[in-house]
């Protein structure tokens, strides 16, 4: 059998980039793969291996693309990551509010259908049979009602297809997918598995996917490769690997730190509002693009919401008005915290009352800042550190670093973290200030089995507290808390 990836006791020559053991992997031709393992367990820095991102000592990896005539690895293996629902690229010009503030969009912002063109010009040479190939992309995504979209207003799933299409105009030989099912509806989910389950079977295509999340794992994929303590274990077939996957168990936060959790002493700025947020007849609109129409919602303290709906309904864009991110609330007949938007306060008179994660805001932190600053500047509400805090503070963020497991993780740059370490780091900083409001988009974003229900435990705790009020989004009915006793669903507007 063809092997299109070999390995052999691959060592980095340079140590810092090294597994806990040599390396040994294969990859034949008709496999499909998945790569599963825990948080900070290796899976990325094991990719890196298999592009060739990290020279090896004694034996490069051996590769045999054919059928491709392409001879680079770069060429013949494409990777693609989505480190949140909207991108994986670090984009350093990205910032917090840019996708609510349409003041940043003018003639000059590209649309959907000039960076696919871009992407397909990169790709090759301009010939008829891979015009034929654009268009079979096309048609297979559906991608035509979405040509003159900008790209910057992309739903996380259409942005999905956009990047899978953009990557697959230079016909690569292995397609590697980090977490690509990552904040997709179960819709979206089903159809993105669809589409790889074609791919796979229609052309001479390998496809790699790199999951946080086993039960992710799509039916059209062969085998599995468990990656953990930095040990590339052996591959299994996948009936191999269900049969012997390890349960998480029930409970997984110390009953001492729940305790802790339970027993915090309120601050002296409890905020014991009635209604915590109150909405009359909102209606959010981009161009000729409804995202939320008439909409009446009420929070009133202590509840705890679970808001759902379809990629593109608005969830996003509705946490952006109670966030006091989105400029267009100022238009709206909106109250939070008893402030009639447009009355005088100023955003931070609002986000202090709020601790906050979502996939805009891992987005946004681009600069490798030692972890424990990246926790603290939720005190702050900021995305950098730029006042000390005092002593009691930093044991404040030591302590939720350490219910969330990020012991010995303190100084560590935020950008040398994997992305689910990242993320735990991003909900110590969302509970750090002991917020009244707690607002959880996609928490459980990129995190492996055992850390999700470890988030789980601590929104648990903490919502055992009196006058906290909580609004989730998840896409995994499964992931939501026993504690949510209200829930809202939006339904896409086809502005019909």
């Amino acid at each position: 059998m063809q092997k299109i990836i070999s390995i052999k006791n691959g060592v980095t020559r340079m140590p810092e980039w090294r597994m806990a053991e040599p390396v040994n992997f294969e990859a034949c031709d008709g496999e499909h793969i998945a790569i599963v393992g825990p948080n900070g367990g290796g899976k990325s820095m094991f990719v890196d291996i298999i592009v060739g991102r990290h020279p090896l000592l004694m034996h490069d990896p051996d590769y045999d693309f054919s059928p491709s005539q392409k001879t680079m690895v770069s060429d013949n293996i494409k990777y693609i990551t989505f480190r949140d629902s909207y991108g994986g690229d670090n984009d350093r010009t990205y910032f917090l509010q840019q996708r609510w503030n349409q003041l940043e969009i003018d003639e000059n912002t590209p649309v959907v259908k000039d960076k696919l063109e871009e992407a397909y010009q990169m790709a090759g040479e301009d010939t008829p049979e891979r015009r034929a190939l654009q268009q079979h992309i096309y048609e297979l995504f559906h991608m035509q009602h979405l040509m003159d979209k900008y790209t910057i207003l992309l739903s996380s799933g259409e942005l999905r297809k956009f990047k899978l299409a953009s990557t697959l105009f230079s016909e690569p030989r292995v397609l590697i997918m980090d977490n690509p099912f990552i904040g997709l509806d179960a819709e979206t989910r089903d159809q993105l598995k669809e589409l790889l389950k074609t791919l796979s079977s229609e052309r001479a295509l390998q496809i790699i996917l790199v999951l946080s999340k086993s039960d992710d794992i799509p039916d059209f994929i062969t085998h599995v490769v468990e990656v953990k303590d930095m040990k590339v274990l052996p591959k299994v077939t996948l009936a191999e690997y269900l049969a012997g996957r390890e349960s998480v168990p029930a409970h997984v936060l110390s009953p001492e730190l729940e305790q802790t959790i339970v027993d915090q002493p309120y601050s002296d700025r409890e905020y014991h509002t009635r209604e915590v947020v109150k909405m009359n007849k909102v209606r959010i609109q981009y161009g000729e693009r409804i995202i939320l129409k008439d909409l009446d919602w009420t929070v009133m303290n202590g509840e705890r919401w679970a808001l759902s709906g379809q990629n593109g309904a608005g969830k996003s864009t509705l946490l952006s008005l109670v966030c006091a991110d989105n400029p267009q609330s100022y238009a709206c007949d909106i109250t939070l915290f008893d402030n009639p938007r447009g009355s005088g306060e100023s955003i931070w008179d609002i986000k202090k009352h709020i601790g906050y994660v979502s996939p805009e805001l891992h987005r946004s932190y681009q600069r490798d800042l030692p972890a424990i600053r990246i926790v603290a500047s939720g005190l702050m509400d900021s995305v950098g550190l730029y006042v000390k805090p005092k002593e009691e503070d930093m044991d404040k963020c030591r302590f939720w670093m350490k219910v969330f497991g990020l012991e010995g993780l303190e100084d560590r740059g935020f950008l040398k973290l994997s992305s689910g370490e990242q993320r735990l780091v991003l909900l110590a900083r969302a509970f750090v200030k002991d917020p009244e409001l707690l607002i959880l988009d996609e928490p459980l974003h990129g995190l492996d089995n055992r850390n999700r229900r470890l988030v789980k435990d601590v929104i648990e705790a903490f919502c055992r507290r009196q006058n906290k009020t909580m609004i989730m989004v998840t896409h995994y009915k499964e992931e939501l808390p026993a504690c949510i006793d209200h829930s809202i669903f939006l339904l896409r507007h086809t502005n019909d």
